[in-house]
C-alpha cells in the first residue's frame, strides 16, 4: 500500500504542475494545437512525480492525482480570468511573467 503523506504531497505537486498550463491553456481556443499542448504536456511530467515519489501505481491513487490533475487546470484557468478582469492591458498567457509584470514594486 502507499503512504498517504506520499499521496499527498505528490497530489499537491501535480496540482502546482497544472497552475500555469491551465492558466496557458485559458487564453487558447478551445480544442486547438495549444490548448491541447496546455492539457496533454504536464503528463509526462505527472508520471515522473508518480516514479520519483515512489507513489505506485494503485488504482485508489489515481483519483487523488487526477482530481489534482483538474483542479490545478480549473484554477489555473480561474487565475487568468481575475488577472484578465484585474488587469485587462497586460495579461499574456504566461502566468509568472503576468505575475511579475503585473505585480513588482
Amino acid at each position: 500500500m502507499f503512504d498517504p503523506w506520499v499521496l499527498s504531497l505528490s497530489s499537491l505537486l501535480v496540482f502546482c504542475l497544472n497552475l500555469p498550463f491551465g492558466y496557458w491553456r485559458a487564453n487558447t481556443r478551445k480544442l486547438s494545437l495549444r490548448w491541447y499542448l496546455a492539457v496533454h504536456l504536464p503528463v509526462p511530467f505527472v508520471i515522473l512525480i508518480r516514479y520519483l515519489m515512489h507513489t505506485g501505481w494503485h488504482w485508489s491513487s489515481y483519483a487523488f492525482l487526477v482530481t489534482a490533475f483538474f483542479l490545478g487546470q480549473f484554477a489555473g484557468g480561474a487565475i487568468h480570468k481575475w488577472m484578465t478582469r484585474k488587469f485587462p492591458d497586460n495579461t499574456s498567457s504566461c502566468l509568472l511573467t503576468d505575475l511579475y509584470s503585473n505585480f513588482r514594486h
